[in-house]
């Protein structure tokens, strides 16, 4: 268990905006940041952080919360390691008590599966610097790739000792389960036999975003023909290859600071092109780009510079790759290297500032790119000039943007020289044709001819007036409870003739105080659970502390609340996302009127339960025969009129 110290400390020392920055590409706008949603496919951004606030929402998934929440949705952390990831980031020294046999037994599968991966890294470590093998063979090879020794510790390299069960039996030994050896791919079992995957390899770990180890590849190092050269770890519930990137983890805060991304082949390109010193490189680690891992980078920038080697063949295979960059709406350049180099060897014979002018002299945009590979196979055909521009055009129509379109097809004209008319004809028959597979074919008949298709009439969502009223009602605590405000009430009194009237009465409260009274008078309870939940706990906060802080408060509530609370939260937060105030669409703040707006939703709520009493009354009244009973329930439904008519007039309602 950590201590309480320590997490009072992680809470006081994080700061939200740098931990999620460290994942998201953030933006400034106005007191918050916005950014692109880590948790869906989307082009506008939807996700808040408020650094005020201390909290973040997600509008497009509905998720929120604060620093330690983000973690716990984003890289799956436990809690205990969102607060030691956070430790650790800060340097906050971690207090905790021993874990017993019993509570390691009881972590869940995934994170077994995390634990011995990490074991697994921290053996292959220790194999490379403190055996003669591994010192030997493995540390031998690093260094004639001309890795340093800060480089070989920063990407945790290793070695993989060549014997058959040398992780697998020590793993065991220190009661690593067999089971979680093998559903993470390090050990493989057979015929009641098991022996190490990675036996006699070179060590690459394969890190999240947040630096947790998902994977592995491994080189061989011997001349067998029958062994891969690389071999990475299986498909397994922490490691999907295609939502990877190699060297993202030390990448990301350069990414993001640099606005771009340098997209390699390989983990050695990666490890060299960063030890000389650009280091916002990433790789596919060998695999085909997949659209995951171009969202993964599209998170810190929106510039994708695809680094080829000289080889033509290669770079006409990874041609695919560019245009899946093009669909998400990212801009995407190309550098290749002299024929026999790749980044790996190029930044080895280079300087940092040779290699920095080679990449700004040689990168090149991908239309002249893709014109300059394909044209060297038409050989002044028509034919295959023709197909070269139907390429072209191809790749034009994957891009979103509509200004990016048409300025490309100005440069495809210009390169190719053909007419802007072809080639905008062309682009529009392949986006027709694109749109046409995804509409429905409801229309069409066996003659061919048009067919009028009503409109499908959707039916209208009932609105929950006692949840909306339920949630203002929070909202309210949250964002004003504890202000002091002066409210007027309209009490009834008898005047000098003998008659009940309404009359003002002002007082000043705080906001809770109020709404707690008002509720408690009326034994109203909340329906929604969680509601429910968090107003209990707001009263008791709001009540034991003078100055309410939400980031404060946010730390103290149930997880499954969480997300509920900070859309409340954010809710006003979200015009910004829109830039409502840029288009001259002011909306009305509630801080100058917080008294009056209290009022009108707790009178709004008596009213809505007062109206639901009438009409249960009114049903009991249908259903009973009881003459008797009637007559009473009757008097009661006229008091419950009466009560109604005296909350509209505080309402300046019309009845």
């Amino acid at each position: 268990m950590i201590h309480k110290a320590t997490i009072d400390a992680v809470f006081e020392t994080a700061r939200l905006e740098e931990v999620i920055g460290d994942f998201v590409q953030l933006k400034k706008s106005g007191s918050n940041f916005k950014g692109l949603s880590p948790f869906s496919d989307e082009r506008t951004p939807s996700f808040m952080v408020s650094p005020v606030k201390q909290i973040w929402k997600d509008f497009s998934s509905g998720k929120g919360g604060n620093v330690v929440a983000f973690l716990m949705e984003h890289e799956h952390f436990t809690y205990p390691e969102a607060i030691k990831y956070l430790a650790k980031k800060y340097n906050i020294e971690i207090e905790e008590t021993q874990q017993t046999d019993e509570q390691k037994e009881q972590a869940n599968e995934r994170e077994s599966m995390y634990l011995v991966s990490e074991y697994a890294n921290t053996f292959f470590q220790n194999s490379l610097h403190k055996t003669e093998q591994g010192k030997a063979i493995g540390l031998t090879y690093y260094k004639e790739r001309g890795f340093t020794d800060a480089t070989i510790k920063k990407f945790n390299l290793g070695y993989s000792p060549d014997t058959w069960d040398a992780l697998t039996s020590q793993a065991i030994r220190k009661g690593y389960q067999l089971k979680f050896l093998e559903s993470t791919g390090l050990a493989i079992v057979k015929d009641n036999k098991q022996f190490d995957r990675f036996k006699g390899r070179v060590m690459f770990p394969i890190q999240s975003m947040s630096g947790r180890v998902l994977g592995f590849g491994g080189r061989i190092l011997t001349n067998d023909k029958k062994a891969a050269k690389y071999l990475n770890s299986p498909e397994s519930d922490i490691y999907h290859k295609s939502k990877v990137l190699y060297g993202i983890y030390h990448a990301k805060q350069t990414i993001a600071k640099e606005d771009n991304c340098y997209l390699v082949e390989g983990y050695t390109d990666v490890i060299q092109l960063y030890q000389s010193g650009i280091t916002n490189v990433v790789s596919s680690s060998g695999t085909a780009l997949t659209s995951d891992q171009i969202r993964l980078i599209n998170r810190l920038t929106k510039n994708i510079t695809v680094l080829f080697d000289g080889d033509a063949a290669g770079m006409r295979a990874s041609i695919r790759g560019i245009d899946l960059i093009l669909e998400q709406g990212m801009n995407v350049k190309v550098c290749t290297f002299p024929d026999g180099e790749d980044p790996d060897s190029f930044a080895r014979k280079n300087t940092l500032e040779d290699i920095q002018q080679y990449l700004k002299e040689n990168t090149q945009d991908f239309i002249r790119f893709k014109a300059s590979i394909l044209q060297e196979d038409t050989q002044n055909d028509p034919i295959k000039k023709a197909e070269v521009v139907r390429d072209m055009v191809a790749s034009i129509s994957k891009i979103p943007d509509v200004i990016k379109r048409e300025i490309y097809v100005q440069e495809c004209s210009r390169i190719m020289d053909i007419s802007e008319e072809v080639l905008f004809n062309a682009l529009a028959q392949l986006r027709g044709a694109a749109e046409q597979k995804t509409t429905s074919k409801k229309g069409d008949s066996a003659g061919g001819s048009m067919q009028v298709v009503k409109p499908e009439v959707k039916e209208k969502t009932k609105v929950n007036q006692q949840y909306e009223l339920e949630r203002k009602v929070i909202e309210i605590l949250l964002l004003y409870g504890s202000k002091e405000e002066e409210f007027e009430d309209l009490i009834l009194k008898e005047n000098e003739a003998g008659e009940l009237v309404m009359e003002p009465e002002v007082y000043t409260s705080k906001v809770f105080e109020k709404i707690f009274l008002d509720l408690q008078d009326d034994e109203i309870e909340f329906t929604q659970e969680n509601f429910r939940k968090t107003y209990s706990v707001l009263i008791d906060h709001l009540n034991q502390v003078d100055d309410f802080q939400i980031d404060t408060f946010i730390n103290t509530i149930p997880p499954e609340i969480t997300p509920e609370i900070t859309e409340i939260i954010m809710n006003e937060e979200r015009y910004a996302l829109a830039r409502w105030i840029d288009q001259e669409i002011h909306v009305k703040q509630k801080l100058h009127s917080v008294s009056q707006y209290v009022s009108d939703i707790i009178l709004n709520l008596r009213r809505f339960l007062i109206e639901q009493k009438i009409a249960e009354l009114s049903q009991t009244i249908k259903e009973s025969e009881e003459q008797t009973q009637n007559h009473e329930i009757m008097q009661d439904i006229i008091d419950y009129i009466g009560l109604r008519k005296m909350l509209s007039q505080k309402l300046n309602r019309v009845i």
